[in-house]
């Protein structure tokens, strides 16, 4: 079930915002815009508590963990998931509740646990068994009563999206087999330790653009909380079918609107609840869907030259100032964007196909093929849409290249650095010379 055309909603910058940004950080730069990333966490919860009123969002952090980010999502309304205890310390130190935040991770360490334990963490969702016996460890005294456990389980649907972000098959490391028993084995476990079970958590991928496949995870793991209450008497509490909307990377990706989007989800797991008797919270873990669309990022072009190229005759490379150090998902995952030259902005139609190039020794090709102004020229700002979610939190020092800054646009217009660039001397602070090689 493919969606019709949509408006495009996603945030861009005007030529004299990217001027006073470029002028203010440096580039290649990310930005924010906060009324648009609140405007669109409002439009989710929205749309998921008209479908179900007993519904929770979660911010699915690691898709960008600046503490800003995760603030204003706290602000606007949305826990947070956590996938690591640096994203927890994180949670933390932006001023969010540990009891917002949920605990995720398919090989969590008996210190990160305890760490999470120790600060009252919301839930924890566990992964396999031998973390349901580091718990049982840990749970000691009044924390066995108080600590919610959720339970992974693997649905074994295989959705439509890029295989490194297909995360609900059978075959796959998170979770707790349903097919095989796993599951069951889990839930029985969990009741036989005294825990305080709080429900089920399925995630089945990311960047879908309908909502078969999360349809699908729903009613598998509603039905299988139906059967657990018919064979262990346990009534699960809270039901997490989730996978994560997809966006507008480029115009050829057409995302179902996030209303419909959600009602055919509760539509689902509503309709296989029917008579059971189970009234559960319904939870979604959107990360991309929120934030992506509200970021951009800048840069600055630089060396420009064409080259005699076996597959397209000729080939002309735009060089910029960043590229695969900080946005590794073009050759991770063959990602597309949308490029578009903001400063000086295009006075006519007439374009030609460039290849924009990062400054890295690899191929780093970060945008092959793209249509850009024709008089594309050295010195130019180029923006890149849709970069708010991954960019960020995926970018690396590869070449002892700093990573880039974030800048947030405040909701009256102004602008000021979340993130700030790497220094020189941070990057080098974690090595260590031995005595014998200074």
């Amino acid at each position: 079930m493919i969606s019709s055309p949509t408006l495009d909603t996603r945030f861009r910058l005007t030529e004299q915002q990217a001027l006073d940004l470029a002028k203010s950080y440096g580039t290649p730069l990310y930005v924010v815009d906060e009324t648009h990333f609140r405007a669109r966490i409002k439009s989710y919860i929205t749309a998921f508590r008209a479908a179900y009123n007993r519904s929770e969002i979660s911010l699915a952090c690691k898709a960008n963990s600046s503490l800003a980010i995760m603030k204003i999502a706290y602000e606007e309304g949305c826990s947070i998931d956590v996938a690591s205890e640096g994203e927890f310390r994180a949670a933390l130190a932006a001023g969010i509740p540990a009891s917002a935040c949920h605990l995720h991770g398919n090989n969590k360490q008996a210190e990160e646990l305890e760490f999470a334990l120790e600060n009252g963490i919301g839930y924890i969702v566990a992964d396999c068994f031998e973390e349901l016996e580091m718990l049982d460890g840990l749970l000691t005294g009044d924390r066995r009563d108080l600590t919610r456990i959720v339970l992974r389980l693997a649905p074994g649907v295989d959705p439509v999206t890029h295989a490194k972000i297909s995360t609900g098959q059978a075959d796959t490391k998170f979770g707790f087999n349903i097919a095989d028993g796993s599951a069951e084995r889990a839930t029985q476990r969990c009741l036989e330790l005294g825990f305080k079970l709080f429900g089920f958590h399925c995630h089945v991928g990311s960047q879908l653009l309908d909502p078969e496949a999360q349809r699908s995870g729903g009613d598998t793991i509603t039905r299988f909380a139906i059967d657990m209450k018919k064979k262990h008497g346990y009534s699960a509490e809270s039901l997490h079918a989730r996978g994560g909307l997809g966006v507008s990377y480029t115009s050829k990706d057409q995302p179902m609107d996030m209303g419909e989007y959600c009602r055919l989800i509760v539509q689902t797991i509503t309709e296989a609840l029917a008579g059971s008797g189970i009234d559960p919270i319904l939870g979604q873990e959107p990360g991309r869907s929120l934030i992506a669309e509200s970021g951009v990022t800048i840069y600055r072009v630089g060396v420009m030259k064409t080259v005699p190229s076996k597959e397209v005759g000729h080939r002309t490379y735009a060089a910029v100032d960043g590229g695969l150090s900080d946005n590794p998902r073009p050759v991770m995952y063959g990602s597309k964007y949308t490029v578009e030259r903001v400063s000086p902005p295009a006075t006519g139609n007439e374009t030609k196909t460039f290849t924009v190039s990062g400054k890295h020794c690899e191929t780093d090709k970060l945008f092959d093929q793209i249509e850009l102004p024709a008089d594309l020229a050295v010195g130019n700002l180029i923006q890149v849409l849709c970069t708010g979610a991954y960019n960020a939190s995926m970018a690396s020092n590869y070449n002892r290249y700093p990573r880039p800054a974030m800048a947030l646009i405040r909701t009256d217009g102004s602008h000021t650095l979340i993130q700030r660039r790497d220094s020189w001397e941070e990057m080098i602070a974690r090595d260590i010379l031995p005595d014998d090689l200074k």
